[in-house]
């Protein structure tokens, strides 16, 4: 059994001066206080990469800067997975009585940091080597390919698409923390600068300068409990080119699997955080997840199932999308978010139930996936 007993995140966006050790640095100190704990209580650490700063041991690097010696030390990389990769293993690492509070942190300024073409450079080699990256695709481009194939296969329009960012950026818009502040209609986002089509600037995720952090301990630290009840991860390719088809992609896996691990349903879900760089990304999700039938998600947004004061609220945050995704701690505000819901502690943007939460990561492109579910126990 572990619990998540303390969140840290700052807000995403430009933070100028700051480098990816003092984002992570400040995540890690919310977390800890947050979680009623001093540094010299935490005993793991598990760390995500940095395309910014890409040590070799920058678990260790991060634990000498920040000041602790923890007993355990270790680095992920599974893309946009990573971070909740990082939660299963924190989990496991405390049942099985390795370690009794586990940091898990991550930052990056990607946004000051690091040049538009590095990014690019950086991302682009989750392609194979030799038959994807000489021809010069770049993620948005790998994601077109999927969206083109999903569209043709179940129906989804480019409009349909456009309904996930206009519901991130609602979302967004009560987040003092958000990159974004302005809200966007449909019409905003079709008429948005093309990217790699069908995807537009709109369907995107920014680039962000941000850091998250939450501990991860064998014993709740305050009042309200939030337990990991059961998570499973698949990982079915790497490139593109070796995929499977669509219906047969790992999230299936994953939420087969975390659901059998948690003995709940999807029916039982009352939050949902859904991993979203692009809007392709979370369409296909919550309908590989079961949140949705084929080709429906799209019809869910627009009735309000997925809003704050909907049947399952959908990362209240903002999400990737309008939050912002400075990495692999882009990904970690989600869970950060629905701890807050789920301990009633979201301010505004509070919903009125969030006692079982469902949260699905995904790394590559569409290559890892890891699934969670989150209880709330007093």
């Amino acid at each position: 059994m572990s619990f998540i007993t303390g969140v840290g995140l700052t807000a995403y966006g430009r933070h100028e001066g700051s480098s990816s050790l003092d984002l992570m640095s400040k995540a890690a100190q919310l977390a800890i206080t947050d979680a009623g704990l001093r540094r010299s209580e935490i005993d793991g650490i598990l760390c995500g990469y940095s395309t910014v700063a890409p040590h070799i041991m920058l678990a260790t690097v991060f634990a000498e800067h920040f000041g602790i010696k923890p007993s355990y030390a270790h680095a992920v990389q599974v893309g946009g997975a990573t971070g909740l990769a990082m939660t299963m293993l924190a989990h496991q690492l405390v049942e099985a009585g390795v370690v009794r509070h586990v940091l898990v942190v991550s930052g990056e300024n990607r946004l000051t940091g690091q040049s538009r073409d590095a990014s690019i450079l950086a991302l682009a080699q989750v392609g194979h080597p030799e038959y994807e990256v000489p021809l010069g695709p770049t993620i948005p481009a790998y994601y077109g390919l999927v969206a083109s194939r999903y569209m043709h296969e179940y129906g989804v329009t480019e409009g349909d698409l456009a309904e996930f960012a206009v519901l991130m950026r609602k979302h967004a818009l009560t987040h003092p923390g958000a990159q974004f502040h302005d809200p966007i209609t449909v019409a905003d986002v079709m008429a948005s600068k093309p990217v790699a089509m069908p995807l537009k600037l709109l369907d995107c995720c920014p680039v962000s300068d941000g850091g998250a952090a939450f501990v991860v301990s064998r014993e709740p630290t305050s009042g309200i409990g939030v337990r990991v009840r059961g998570c499973a991860q698949a990982h079915t390719h790497q490139h593109v080119t070796a995929a499977p088809a669509l219906s047969e992609l790992g999230a299936e896996i994953a939420i087969a699997k975390a659901k059998q691990a948690a003995g709940v349903a999807i029916s039982d879900v009352r939050y949902a955080a859904v991993y979203d760089s692009f809007t392709i990304t979370l369409a296909m999700l919550l309908e590989d997840l079961g949140l949705a039938k084929r080709g429906e998600a799209a019809a869910r947004v627009r009735s309000g199932h997925f809003s704050q004061d909907g049947a399952v609220p959908l990362n209240t945050h903002g999400g990737l999308l309008s939050y912002g995704h400075c990495g692999v701690g882009g990904a970690m505000a989600h869970l950060v978010e629905t701890h807050l819901q789920m301990t009633g502690r979201a301010g505004n943007r509070q919903v009125r139930d969030a006692s079982m939460a469902l949260l699905h990561g995904d790394g590559g492109v569409l290559s890892s996936h890891v699934s969670m579910f989150l209880e709330r126990v007093r």
